[in-house]
């Protein structure tokens, strides 16, 4: 007795062309449903196009380029971030926001990116290192803090 035949699987080209977020609708039902919605989302790009990707860390990153646009005078972990940021989002579909502050950044700041790459490269050369963020810290999880002193 043979088994029952299975589906055919797709092939690339039939498959569906529009992005899925993680929840599994395709960006089309969110975008209608985020109609009806108030208010904006700051956890994804404002007025994305059906071509644009939504980046992992958009959110996290939103949050860095905002501080960073607040800072008048850069030091070094943030001339560090905003280089990692340009490079992160150079040639990245979507996320344009993000490019558009951060090219606002660098006027903000007196840099194109050419010598904020060199300043960076410098600080780098001297031995910079970023300090983990706390959310990274590696550790068992066991708190001591409720022991009492013997």
């Amino acid at each position: 007795m043979l088994p029952a035949a299975l589906p055919a699987a797709k092939l690339p080209s039939e498959m569906s062309t529009s992005p899925r977020s993680p929840s599994g609708q395709s960006s089309a039902s969110q975008s209608s449903a985020g109609q009806s919605s108030a208010g904006k989302s700051s956890a994804g790009p404002p007025e994305a196009s059906a071509a644009d990707q939504t980046h992992p860390l958009y959110a996290l990153d939103r949050d860095l380029v905002d501080a960073l646009l607040a800072c008048a005078q850069p030091g070094d972990a943030q001339l560090v971030d905003a280089a990692r940021l340009l490079m992160r989002y150079e040639g990245f579909p979507g996320a344009r926001d993000i490019g558009d502050d951060l090219a606002k950044l660098l006027r903000l700041w007196g840099l194109d990116r050419e010598r904020l790459h060199e300043r960076t490269r410098v600080i780098w050369a001297a031995g910079y290192r970023p300090a983990p963020a706390a959310a990274e810290a590696v550790g068992s999880g066991f708190d001591t803090a409720d022991e009492q002193p013997s």
